[in-house]
Parts: C-alpha cells; structure tokens; sequence
C-alpha cells in the first residue's frame, strides 16, 4: 500500500453531519473509508464496546435517520432502506476506531479525518468571528444614523 492516501479533505467533509449538536460520520461511510465492510466495523466496535461510551459513538433514532435521508439526497438507496439507522461517530469515536481497526489504511484514514474535522472546526470559527464583525458594524451603523 502507498503512504499516502488520497482522500480528499471535500470528501471527508461532505460525510460529516451534525446530529444531537455534534458533528458526527456514519458507521458505513467510515467502512467505506476504511476498505472494510460495514458489517466488520459494527463487529470491531461490539467486541470493543467499552472503548465507545455514549459520547463517542451512538446509533442514530428513526427520526434522525428519516430526517437525515430527506436533507441528505446523497445516501444510496440500499442504505435509505436499512432496517437498522446507523451509527453515529463523533470524532473522538473516529480516533478511537484506529485503536480497534489496526490497518495501514485505518491509520491514514484516521488523519485525514482529524485533520478534516480540525479544519471544519476552524472554518466555523471563523464563520462565528466574522458574523461578530458585522453584527458589530450594523451596531455602528445604527448608531451613526441616529
């Protein structure tokens, strides 16, 4: 296998959701991410499950999943239908699937993720300062009108 992998941080980002205030990656895009089957995933996690306490990883309810399909037009039709909605993993749950999946390719998917969720943190923190800046120059500009 190369040491890089290519897998870029666009495609990273459109796989991570917000569910319950927290930015999270379904259970089989990170199979797929990781060149395993979702079914093997699943199996690592409950054979691992104290190492994935509710705040790291939970499975999402048939509401979320439901509204999740209907915003997300992306998901294919073999997995909309899934009788199970899938798991939630929130990136602590990602950096600890490296510890349960030990592959070359689990290790550089699991930068790449970190590195994907850091940059998506950083965006909207600077998405929070600007929407500051303006809300600050309304103020002012409220202010000189009067």
């Amino acid at each position: 296998m190369e040491n890089k992998l290519s897998v870029s941080e666009e495609l990273l980002v459109q796989r991570i959701f917000s569910i319950r205030g927290r930015k999270i990656m379904l259970d089989f895009d990170l199979a797929m991410l990781y060149g395993v089957e979702t079914r093997a995933l699943k199996q690592q996690v409950k054979r691992n499950l104290e190492r994935f306490p509710i705040d790291f990883m939970f499975q999402l309810t048939k509401a979320e999943w439901d509204e999740l399909i209907t915003n997300c037009d992306k998901f294919p039709v073999k997995i909309r239908h899934y009788p199970l909605p899938p798991l939630a993993f929130t990136e602590q749950g990602v950096a600890m699937l490296s510890s349960v999946l030990r592959s070359k390719r689990a290790i550089m998917v699991n930068i790449a993720i970190m590195r994907a969720f850091v940059n998506l943190r950083q965006l909207i923190d600077a998405n929070k300062n600007l929407l500051k800046r303006i809300d600050s120059l309304e103020e002012k500009l409220i202010h000189l009108t009067r």
